[in-house]
């Protein structure tokens, strides 16, 4: 379904990723673990051209782009298979939750209003915040409006949702009420690419787990492996400083 294959960035002089591949199946979820700087948000941004990788192609479904010949119109194709939720929710400030939700249904997916409404309300629903359609951001808290980008995402149908450490802005009390929005969503079979550092939800709801450091992928497999069983030193010593409970299989 996605095929990344040999992605490379750099800001300036910096090399942040150094050749990455990756394969990910309909139905997929993924979790990218690493340490802060190991690249792996800047993975995720390439993956929908929010931030244009300097060497590889990118595949998903039937669109493939050598990133450094993609097109304007390329982009575009490939963004509307995916939807992002972002760490500091960017929602619109300006405008109530129901229309930060139509708003991409109407602008980008060109649906009538009443249908972007009706979307949106569903989703709302879903993610038990029907009653605040009418609210605008600042009148909601983290969690809530987290929940609210969820929903944006959702309401696109994209092939795949990418998370952005989806609860790093949030304070611990709203951690849960958010992971437990996404481990519902993980029930539908919606495809999924994780950024985080929760490391207990990324062993509850992933199949794979993606370690990275320094740039590239330093080992994946299921959660049983690279939690019980990781082959790497560096993931070992990962793990260690953040999962100290775990001991290894031998």
């Amino acid at each position: 379904m996605i095929q990344l294959s040999n992605i490379h960035k750099s800001f300036g002089k910096t090399e942040v990723l150094k050749g990455i591949n990756m394969q990910v199946n309909k139905g997929d979820i993924i979790s990218i673990l690493g340490p802060s700087g190991s690249g792996k948000t800047t993975l995720l941004r390439c993956i929908n051209f929010l931030e244009k990788a300097n060497e590889g192609s990118i595949a998903i479904d039937d669109i493939a782009l050598d990133v450094k010949h993609a097109t304007k119109k390329d982009i575009v194709a490939l963004r509307k298979k995916t939807a992002m939720v972002f760490q500091s929710y960017n929602l619109f400030q300006h405008k109530t939750v129901l229309q930060n939700i139509t708003e991409g249904l109407v602008v980008v997916q060109k649906k009538s209003e009443k249908e972007a409404i009706e979307i949106a309300k569903t989703m709302l629903a879903k993610i038990g915040l029907e009653h605040k359609a009418d609210a605008y951001p600042s009148a909601l808290s983290g969690g809530q409006q987290q929940r609210v980008g969820i929903a944006r995402a959702l309401a696109l149908n994209p092939e795949v949702i990418l998370f952005d450490e989806p609860t790093s802005a949030l304070d611990p009390e709203l951690v849960g009420e958010v992971l437990d929005v996404i481990r519902k969503i993980a029930k539908e079979g919606i495809t999924m690419i994780i950024v985080t550092h929760e490391m207990n939800f990324a062993r509850d709801i992933s199949n794979r787990i993606v370690f990275m450091d320094g740039g590239v992928v330093v080992e994946e497999g299921s959660p049983r492996d690279v939690f019980n069983n990781p082959k790497h030193d560096r993931t070992k010593q990962f793990l260690r400083r953040l999962t100290p409970e775990y001991t290894y299989e031998i």
